[in-house]
């Protein structure tokens, strides 16, 4: 039977969702991820489906094989990317959040400690640590052996555990936070916000040369409420929810000037992840379905 019957289209339609989440969690983008499950699509409608035992596991497999090919492409691209690069922001529905597991694994926070692993390091990790896989089938996926695969997932564990946040921080406390932050910011209130900021915070803003941007990170609360004061008068701020997690989308008279994420540690915010490329906002009109 070839995949391009009603039955193929329907199996492939019900594990959409997951097969974009393992793209996305591997790659930081919608776009790409996106073009990997075309990918996918297209070798899932040429095989023979009497080989095919288990179709959740093949397409699994599969899109893990084209999100590795395109990750390695992708870090090339990213060397020469205008100033520091951040994953594409996605506008997820609420329940996402009440899979806590999921929405810490797509959030912003976690998604740029994926981007300091290896490619087979990041999809091992994904695979076994996001969605459970057996050391088996990641094996399959990546090309190794299950020992190799066993000591890749110790290696990527132990490497994410030493740069994660501490621990899993509650939505309502993300909420609060940022609810006090904007208040700081709509009125200029210095104070306000390095009582929020940690002393060794980070702002990253990505222009992606397109637009507009701090070319490298900037690090420290002075430097950071400076450049976040000239944002008071010129900017107004709205809550909204991005890769799990509430966030503030910025507006400049009335259009998306920029969509904002944060870090919070102990309390306080560590890490401030703000996309302007206009190419990397082009999904938040629309909610995107990512699960486990």
């Amino acid at each position: 039977m070839r995949m391009d019957t009603p039955d193929a289209t329907e199996a492939f339609v019900a594990h959409r969702n997951l097969l974009f989440t393992v793209a996305y969690e591997m790659l930081g983008s919608a776009a790409d991820a996106e073009d990997v499950l075309q990918e996918t699509w297209l070798r899932w409608a040429d095989v023979d489906h009497a080989t095919v035992r288990e179709p959740r596991a093949y397409l699994v497999r599969t899109t893990t094989r084209q999100a590795l090919t395109r990750l390695r492409t992708l870090r090339r691209r990213k060397e020469t990317y205008v100033g520091p690069w951040l994953p594409e922001p996605l506008l997820t529905a609420p329940d996402v959040a009440e899979d806590v597991e999921l929405a810490d694994s797509v959030s912003m926070a976690m998604l740029l400690v994926l981007e300091t692993l290896t490619p087979t390091e990041r999809a091992v990790f994904v695979l076994r640590e996001v969605f459970d896989l057996g050391y088996d089938e990641i094996a399959e996926a990546v090309g190794k052996t299950p020992a190799a695969v066993r000591q890749i997932a110790h290696r990527a564990r132990t490497h994410v555990a030493a740069r994660r946040p501490r621990e899993i921080v509650s939505q309502a406390e993300t909420r609060g936070v940022l609810d006090a932050f904007r208040g700081a910011v709509d009125t200029g209130d210095l104070q306000g916000l390095l009582d929020l900021i940690a002393p060794d915070v980070v702002l990253l803003t990505d222009g992606g040369g397109v637009v507009q941007a701090a070319p490298a990170p900037i690090v420290g609360a002075a430097q950071v409420a400076r450049v976040l004061g000239n944002i008071t008068g010129a900017l107004s701020m709205r809550p909204t929810r991005v890769n799990g997690y509430p966030a503030l989308t910025l507006f400049q008279d009335g259009a998306v000037h920029s969509v904002m994420a944060v870090r919070i540690d102990d309390g306080r915010i560590t890490g401030l992840y703000a996309v302007r490329n206009p190419e990397k906002l082009s999904r938040l009109d629309r909610e995107t379905a990512v699960s486990r």
